[in-house]
């Protein structure tokens, strides 16, 4: 009697823990995505999520990074679980082309979402320099769901999908470079950080001059949602004008020392005649603590 040779645990269960993990990706960068959209603060032990989230990595195109990690995480779900919905006797021959077909396109995503992954994790310890639990878990799932697609099927010519990992590796790092540098380069002249996509009135532009005109200073860090929320107030062309002072040693022309001198614990925060403000104020505040009477025509009002 030939005895058959049993199938491995991992292959009988791959794709159900490939679909686990790209489910537990989806919330993850669902939560992320949410947060971006809505302008709300995300959970985190540390202000590293926060200053990740408003560098100039997290978002492509104009939309949040996460969202295009959603879609990542929805497609490796779909090709997951696609051949398991064909379950018909007579549907054998399509569920095995299903397989073969859906097994590549898994090992292809799990290549260049760890690749990807790879990038971004060291971006972040040489660039942004600050810890990201959620960085940490997204770069964990993409490498989790590499290895499965790797042992967790029979592929028999190792040597040609090692070669194709190869060039979809290439193909992953010379589009994301193409794109971040492409980025970068139009991001330089504000520096880093969120873009102010709000407009400027003329009372905008004529508070920002005053307090320039009467030794106002705004203190904050390019990563500050609440510094960002303070320029969105001004509007683009404003937020140019007003004069503020950069803390973080990884945003355009910082002067850590003077905000040292100046004990800044928080940002944004306002130095009015001598007197410290902590946090973004409604622009008719700051005209009123800088004796400003010009108009109070504002339309970028919270």
């Amino acid at each position: 009697m030939v005895r058959r040779r049993s199938t491995p645990w991992i292959h009988r269960w791959s794709r159900v823990l490939i679909a686990a993990i790209a489910g537990l990706g989806m919330v993850v960068t669902g939560y992320l995505t949410v947060a971006s959209f809505t302008n709300t603060d995300v959970a985190c032990p540390s202000e590293g999520c926060d200053i990740v989230l408003a560098s100039p990595w997290a978002s492509i195109f104009g939309l949040p990074l996460s969202l295009f990690g959603l879609g990542s995480y929805l497609g490796i779900l779909g090709l997951a679980l696609i051949p398991l919905a064909v379950q018909k006797p007579e549907q054998k021959e399509l569920r095995l082309k299903l397989d073969e077909t859906t097994w590549f396109l898994l090992f292809l995503g799990g290549v260049g979402m760890s690749v990807f992954s790879g990038y971004l994790m060291y971006i972040l310890a040489t660039a942004i320099k600050a810890p990201c639990p959620y960085c940490f878990m997204s770069a964990a799932f993409s490498l989790a769901l590499l290895g499965l697609t790797i042992f967790g099927k029979d592929w028999g010519d190792r040597g040609q999908l090692f070669f194709t990992g190869i060039i979809m590796a290439v193909v992953t790092l010379v589009l994301t470079f193409g794109i971040y540098n492409s980025k970068m380069a139009s991001d330089s002249d504000d520096g880093p950080g969120p873009p102010v996509t709000t407009t400027s009135g003329p009372a905008e532009i004529a508070l920002a001059r005053h307090l320039t005109d009467t030794g106002a200073v705004m203190y904050g860090a390019y990563w500050c949602s609440h510094c960002h929320d303070q320029k969105q107030l001004f509007g683009k062309e404003a937020a140019k004008q007003i004069p503020y002072i950069e803390c973080d040693a990884n945003g355009k022309d910082p002067q850590v020392e003077l905000c040292q001198a100046k004990a800044i614990r928080g940002y944004p925060t306002w130095e009015i005649n001598e007197q410290m403000y902590s946090g973004s104020r409604p622009l008719t505040e700051l005209g009123q603590l800088t004796n400003y009477t010009g108009s109070y025509s504002f339309q970028n009002i919270p």
